[in-house]
């Protein structure tokens, strides 16, 4: 069973005849401007195939539009209504940028592989104990006594 095709591609589809028509451009023209068959160019307007990225690029400078033209109208394309929202940051890219983290990696490249192992190690669990709620303030807020301390040799 055939699914129907995607909006945004009818979309397309549809916006790609309009152009074509509206710059009185036939189908054999553009077709043969972009290298495929007519055919093909047809099923891309009744959006029975998919355009690629790089078809809609070819397409477009075909027909002497900017590819956005393709998506003017379609519903959630509003770039009116919709903010650009930031990328979000990767902090610890930041803080490899950092004087700090510049130092620490040259630091931790200069050590032997096992110790560099033994650090990375030791610095995870670290930040994993941090991550947990501090047992010992909460116990003692509690009035129960905090649990005994590891010891490490």
């Amino acid at each position: 069973m055939e699914s129907e095709p995607h909006l945004a591609d009818r979309h397309v589809g549809r916006q790609i005849a309009a152009v074509r028509v509206q710059s009185d451009v036939s189908q054999a023209q553009l077709a043969r401007s972009i290298g495929i068959s007519f055919q093909q160019l047809q099923k891309y307007e009744n959006a029975r195939n998919r355009v690629s990225a790089s078809m809609l690029y070819e397409i477009a400078s075909s027909l002497g539009v900017p590819v956005g033209r393709f998506f003017e109208g379609l519903p959630g394309n509003d770039e009116a209504s919709v903010e650009a929202r930031p990328l979000p940051v990767d902090e610890r890219l930041d803080f490899i940028a950092s004087a700090e983290g510049r130092r620490l990696i040259e630091g931790l490249v200069k050590l032997p592989p096992r110790v560099r192992g033994r650090v990375s190690s030791l610095i995870a669990a670290l930040g994993e104990e941090l991550a947990l709620p501090d047992t010992k303030a909460d116990s003692e807020a509690a009035g129960e006594p905090a649990p005994a301390e590891c010891k490490t040799d």
